[in-house]
């Protein structure tokens, strides 16, 4: 077979691949309202909640804070770093009522879907006092088309690119953040020609480029109103230009070795971190915390952020209260406080996560923040700034998560080199998975992201 042939084979087969996985698109299942959660006895209250990756609300101590100022009430906290893992849970017990605790996170790729398949196992927050301080675009995304609000927001994610400063002195680059932002300004393929020569003229062995062409593909995708939806609710991400054009320049990076292969968050990731595999990673705010904590003090300064080609919002969350939780109105009052303005500013001073409160933007801690970590790097000054450039409209759809994970996987088998999408194009799904059919099994979703 001719290489050009071969070349068509892999493209068909990795479309073939991603077809499969999307026809999971699709329904939602049912149960009783019974829940596990906390309680009240002798005056006390017990809160549980359920939370994944690093939401800031145990590390930087704000649940022993509340504790402390409400000496009545304990929370009990059960983190999950995968949030994959963490919402398939949530969905089972959602469906069987057992296993729910009064405080669930929920991730902005699954607020649509929770939205209009869940919104009767959710308490609304519509009538809860103080609230008006959030970004509009943060509480729609969580409302019901009723006006019931299911959730307050935590953090949102303006991207930026985090980079290695030693890595790009190596390849003869600029490390200066200011100059490393005009080498791919406006346009992401500038980023991946960046990526070109980095590989061209670095002095080293063993170093890609970036982390993972997904992490490419979600920067650009998130940069726009409309992505795997329209605001009808119609699936358009097999005719979306916009997916289009993100899933050819990813897979070309992918498929021309400027990858070290790693899908964040999945195993090797972590280690890729310490072990600094890789110069650049597609970062939003809330990845920040990670990549200090899991590249160690050994990598401290030699990490610095630049801005990104283009605005976009990658991740963010929300907390919701389960409606038939015992402690229902207390929990609520404790996700109106973990939510405010000054919360979400003591977050971000602590791990960096941008609060998705336009009061809390405007926050001097929060404007004048930098990261000693990432070389002393104005983070609340590029990340507020790229906050700036986030669409106000972002339309969400029901299965965005599990479209996100497709593309994801797709691109991670491009990068092992075993297929190639088709023409450059996303690959289109055969059929739906029917109604009350369990829900399968999918791949790895990072943290808010």
């Amino acid at each position: 077979m001719s290489s050009l042939g071969s070349l068509r084979g892999k493209r068909l087969a990795a479309a073939a691949a991603a077809v499969s996985a999307l026809a999971l698109v699709a329904g939602c299942s049912s149960g009783d309202d019974s829940v596990t959660g906390g309680g009240k006895k002798d005056g006390k209250v017990t809160i549980t909640m359920g939370l994944f990756g690093v939401m800031g609300l145990k590390e930087t101590g704000l649940l022993e804070q509340y504790e402390k100022e409400n000496p009545n009430v304990t929370i009990k906290a059960e983190i999950a770093g995968d949030e994959q893992t963490y919402y398939t849970a949530l969905q089972t017990r959602l469906a069987g009522g057992k296993g729910l605790k009064d405080i669930q996170g929920i991730e902005i790729g699954r607020a649509k879907e929770i939205t209009e398949t869940q919104a009767d196992k959710f308490a609304d927050f519509s009538d809860v006092s103080g609230t008006d301080h959030f970004l509009p675009w943060k509480e729609s995304q969580i409302s019901t088309k009723d006006g019931k609000v299911l959730g307050l927001g935590t953090d949102i994610g303006p991207m930026a690119v985090c980079y290695r400063k030693d890595y790009f002195e190596q390849a003869g680059l600029p490390t200066d953040r200011e100059e490393v932002g005009k080498l791919w300004e406006g346009d992401w393929s500038k980023y991946v020609e960046v990526g070109r020569t980095f590989k061209k003229d670095f002095k080293g062995d063993k170093v890609a480029y970036m982390d993972s062409s997904s992490g490419l593909f979600n920067a650009m995708v998130y940069g726009y109103p409309e992505q795997y939806y329209n605001e009808k609710g119609d699936l358009i991400y097999d005719s979306n230009p916009v997916v289009k054009d993100a899933w050819k320049l990813a897979a070309d990076a992918g498929e021309g070795g400027l990858t070290a292969k790693l899908r964040q968050f999945q195993p090797g990731w972590d280690p890729g971190l310490a072990n600094g595999t890789f110069a650049t990673a597609v970062c939003p705010a809330w990845m920040l915390s990670h990549i200090s904590e899991k590249a160690g003090d050994a990598n401290k300064g030699k990490w610095d952020v630049a801005r990104a080609p283009k605005g976009a919002n990658w991740g963010g969350s929300f907390l919701g209260v389960i409606e038939q939780s015992p402690v229902k109105e207390e929990a609520k009052k404790l996700v109106a406080w973990l939510t405010a303005p000054e919360q979400q500013a003591h977050i971000f001073k602590e791990i960096g996560n941008i609060p998705s409160s336009k009061t809390a933007l405007d926050n001097p801690d929060v404007k004048n923040a930098k990261s000693e970590y990432f070389d002393n790097a104005p983070i609340g000054e590029i990340f507020g700034a790229a906050a700036q450039e986030i669409p106000d409209k972002q339309v969400l759809g029901r299965k965005d998560g599990t479209i996100k994970d497709t593309f994801s996987q797709g691109l991670a088998l491009i990068e092992q080199g075993t297929k190639r999408p088709g023409g450059g194009n996303p690959p289109r799904p055969r059929c739906a998975r029917p109604e009350g059919s369990p829900v399968p099994p999918r791949g790895r979703r990072g943290p808010p992201a």
